[in-house]
């Protein structure tokens, strides 16, 4: 589900998994890195939801696009240094 609604829970939106996903971007990753990851939290039960690759890439995108994400100059996604 793209946003949150009155059945939808924060954690099964793109803004809930975006939180999430920042807070594994403390240090600069790789997208490869990034994704093993969140493959290792999304298989455990420590974040309520369940997200497809396709969901994290929408995430990352939505985070691009309100400027909370960048790429370093060693290509690495990283909070956006504004």
């Amino acid at each position: 589900m793209l946003f949150p609604e009155k059945h939808i829970k924060i954690s099964e939106s793109l803004w809930g998994l975006g939180g999430m996903l920042l807070s594994l971007l403390e240090t600069p990753k790789t997208f490869d890195n990034l994704l093993s990851e969140f493959q290792r939290i999304n298989d455990s039960t420590s974040f309520p939801a369940n997200h497809s690759i396709n969901d994290v890439i929408l995430a990352l995108d939505l985070l691009f696009v309100i400027g909370a994400i960048d790429k370093n100059e060693k290509g690495e996604l990283a909070y956006a240094s504004n």
